[in-house]
């Protein structure tokens, strides 16, 4: 993958695995890679925040993704496992395709203006911490399903975490980190 076009690079081998009519979970990982943790945390991260999030219990699958994906990413794996019950799950090709096509702008416009920079919020220790905000973020997404939008703004939070993991931008890490504090003084707002 050519490190000036990460993002668009990602939605193109996703969008090379979608051809069918439906597509499950499990094939979106497969032709991710398995043994890529972080683009695997930004795709459904990025799917929450696309159209696809309209979908009934889109955004709680999508947050278990993400729960399971960051817990992998804490333990030390080299490679994604999930169970079957989240493999088997699948959404319409057409439907994942138009996703990938609204996507498309917004990732040409990160993989512009990213490049490796304040790399200290992408490394060990600081990188655990990300992984455990991107964490509680996935295990809080199927209770704000809910609350209109919030699941989306979590959605935004770990795929400005995953991609500065995946860039090695820490100028992303510091968005996610400013994005998490908007995502909770909303939250906060709203509860009675």
């Amino acid at each position: 993958m050519s490190d000036d076009t990460v993002i668009t690079d990602l939605i193109g081998r996703v969008r090379e695995g979608a051809g069918g009519e439906r597509v499950s979970v499990g094939e979106i990982v497969e032709s991710l890679g398995q043994d890529s943790l972080p683009p695997n945390l930004m795709i459904p991260a990025l799917a929450v925040v696309s159209p696809l999030s309209g979908i009934p219990l889109f955004s709680s699958i999508c947050g278990m993704l993400i729960a399971l994906i960051a817990a992998q990413m804490l333990m030390g794996r080299d490679h994604v496992w999930l169970p079957g019950f989240l493999s088997r799950r699948e959404v319409a090709g057409a439907r994942l395709r138009k996703a990938l096509d609204w996507m498309e702008r917004p990732a040409r416009f990160l993989d512009r203006v990213s490049h490796e920079r304040l790399t200290p919020l992408v490394r060990r220790p600081m990188r655990w911490v990300v992984q455990a905000i991107c964490l509680g973020c996935g295990l809080v997404m199927p209770l704000l399903e809910f609350i209109p939008f919030t699941s989306s703004l979590m959605g935004v939070v770990v795929s400005l975490l995953a991609f500065g993991l995946l860039a090695r931008d820490g100028a992303f890490v510091l968005l996610g980190f400013a994005a998490i504090g908007g995502v909770v003084a909303l939250v906060l707002t709203l509860m009675p």
